[in-house]
């Protein structure tokens, strides 16, 4: 019963996640490339929303890390590889959206990789120091 409560909180948790960070990420698009708007994860709202996905992660990461979450054991491995990968590739794209690919898909790519990697972040950390942990208590 009581893990079905923690998957439920943590699969919810991911699920709205996801979807401000996509809707973030879009708007944040929209606003690098207008010239006439300030660039919305700058602005105070922006910051805010930042904090929003932060704790969302933080939520998922904690949920997970203590064994109850969505994301089991054998999972573990391959979600740090996609949140590493993101992680990496937000930067990236941030740096370089217009020469990448042009105006309008590079701030796409930036804003949406930028809003997903801050979201991932704390779930990718907590869990990589979970795994340091099962590896480590064996020696």
């Amino acid at each position: 019963m009581e893990k079905d409560l923690y998957t439920k909180i943590g699969s919810w948790a991911f699920l709205i996640g996801i979807l401000i960070a996509l809707l973030v990420g879009l708007y944040t698009a929209y606003t690098i490339e207008s010239d006439d708007a300030a660039m919305f994860l700058g602005t105070d709202t922006g910051g805010w929303v930042v904090w929003l996905l932060v704790i969302l992660g933080a939520i998922v990461g904690i949920i997970s890390f203590i064994g109850k979450g969505t994301i089991t054991a054998k999972e573990g491995p391959g979600f740090l590889t996609a949140g590493i990968a993101l992680l990496v590739m937000a930067p990236a794209f941030w740096g370089m959206s217009v020469w990448i690919t042009g105006p309008w898909i590079g701030g796409l790519l930036a804003g949406v990789s930028m809003s997903l990697a801050i979201f991932v972040a704390p779930a990718v950390g907590l869990l990589a120091i979970k795994a340091i942990w099962e590896i480590g208590k064996d020696v």
